[in-house]
């Protein structure tokens, strides 16, 4: 018998997401399109609205035991890439394991498979520029930084930076998402929150020397007759310059004002990382 097809709407998390996947099985229904609260779009399926069950997302989560490691990761990572579809293409992914088992994450010849190993292989490759990328200020004490992903990659960053920095107070905001991690010294210290409104002010005098010392550091050590903007661009892409120290001018900067959610909680959109 055919499932029958519907479009869910849920609150854009991952863990409504995977309350759609248990609704789905428990249903017999096969979702033929995802959508938010924010999507203004009518569809030509009938509609039904899914409620984030926690009990159910964990049932779903521990169900990736099945994919083996590979494909459990790709499950999870996959939530946050910038993939067109993301939510459909992973639900295919997911229905395609159920089905092979631990053998799904070397499935290179499927469609379904090779869409998800590239989108989830653009988030970690964004992630892994973004290392070096990422440029802090220090202002009154807290080093904050701003990034502009294509995907969201602050799950992916927070282990490398927290390391990085374990006795720094610090904020990583990513002006795509409107998300935030946050960092203080301390046995889980951070958490990635929405945030309203993140704007940074002017910077101390302190700050604005160090940036041209950074500056003048950069001009100094470049080889006059080795300039190749080309391979620059090649290594660098233009599209993080603009949050990058040595490309701007002085600009202003300050603590940022932060609307949030408290920032003991350890509620997130974003799905665990570590399998």
């Amino acid at each position: 018998m055919p499932w029958t097809q519907v479009c869910y709407q849920y609150d854009g998390s991952y863990s409504g997401f995977l309350s759609c996947v248990f609704d789905s099985y428990v249903n017999q229904e096969e979702p033929a399109e995802f959508r938010t609260p924010e999507d203004m779009c009518c569809s030509l399926y009938p509609l039904r609205t899914v409620e984030t069950n926690v009990e159910h997302a964990k049932r779903v989560y521990r169900s990736f035991e099945k994919l083996g490691r590979e494909g459990r990761e790709l499950a999870v990572r996959a939530y946050l890439t910038c993939l067109p579809e993301r939510e459909l293409w992973l639900w295919r992914f997911l229905r395609l394991g159920y089905a092979q088992g631990r053998k799904i994450g070397q499935n290179l010849t499927d469609p379904v498979v090779d869409k998800v190993r590239k989108a989830v292989w653009h988030l970690e490759h964004e992630a892994h520029q973004y290392k070096g990328f990422t440029r802090f200020s220090d202002l009154s004490g807290v080093l904050a930084g701003e990034i502009e992903p294509k995907n969201r990659v602050l799950p992916l960053l927070c282990p490398h930076f927290c390391s990085r920095y374990p006795q720094e107070n610090f904020v990583l905001h990513d002006r795509t998402h409107c998300e935030a991690l946050f960092h203080r010294p301390g046995p889980n210290g951070w958490a990635i929150l929405p945030v309203a409104d993140f704007q940074l002010g002017p910077a101390d005098g302190t700050e604005l020397s160090w940036r041209r010392l950074w500056r003048s550091f950069y001009d100094t050590i470049a080889i006059e007759g080795r300039y190749n903007p080309k391979c620059r661009m090649t290594h660098m892409p233009k599209r993080y310059w603009a949050m990058m120290t040595e490309f701007q001018e002085d600009y202003g900067a300050a603590l940022p004002e932060v609307h949030a959610l408290p920032f003991a909680s350890k509620q997130s959109i974003i799905p665990p990382t570590q399998t």
